[in-house]
């Protein structure tokens, strides 16, 4: 089941940021095509950081520094995914694990929090979990919203 962009016809900002990072992503991802995504980021401003499922931020660490580092990680992920028989398209089992409902916009700068909460089942395998959120940071420019960067695999609790 593909998700529906629940801030269409209310808040083009949002809805703009919403297919950016639900409804591109996934399927960008689940392809295994960055050259969906390559433009939806500001490459020169670029950072990531990694909670690694801790609350304290003094164990979270700079995952990435460099935009290509980051680039070549995802697709090395996306690609594994691709090696990977699921029990049913990974695209719908990602979708509805996901949920991207609170968006702060302010001064051209925004905060999205994104969240992961499910499984999905491999075959033959153990089910893959998927629990944490992530918080990107996006900038509104000429040619549309950017994501400047994101603090990734924070602790997630429902």
């Amino acid at each position: 089941m593909i998700k529906s962009n629940p801030f269409l016809d209310k808040d083009t900002d949002r809805a703009e940021i919403w297919d950016m990072l639900v409804a591109k992503d996934i399927q960008a991802y689940t392809q295994a095509d960055w050259s969906m995504v390559e433009s939806d980021f500001l490459e020169h401003e670029f950072f990531a950081v990694n909670a690694g499922f801790d609350q304290d931020p003094g164990k979270w660490n700079l995952a990435f520094s460099r935009f290509g580092d980051y680039r070549d990680s995802w697709l090395e992920a996306a690609r594994a995914s691709l090696d990977t028989e699921y029990a049913e398209p990974l695209e719908d089992a990602i979708h509805k694990l996901t949920t991207l409902e609170q968006i702060e916009v302010k001064d051209g700068k925004a905060i999205a929090r994104k969240q992961f909460d499910g499984t999905i089942q491999v075959v033959g395998k153990e089910p893959e979990v998927l629990k944490w959120q992530t918080l990107y940071y996006l900038k509104q420019t000429e040619s549309g919203w950017k994501i400047v960067g994101f603090t990734g695999y924070l602790p997630y609790t429902a």
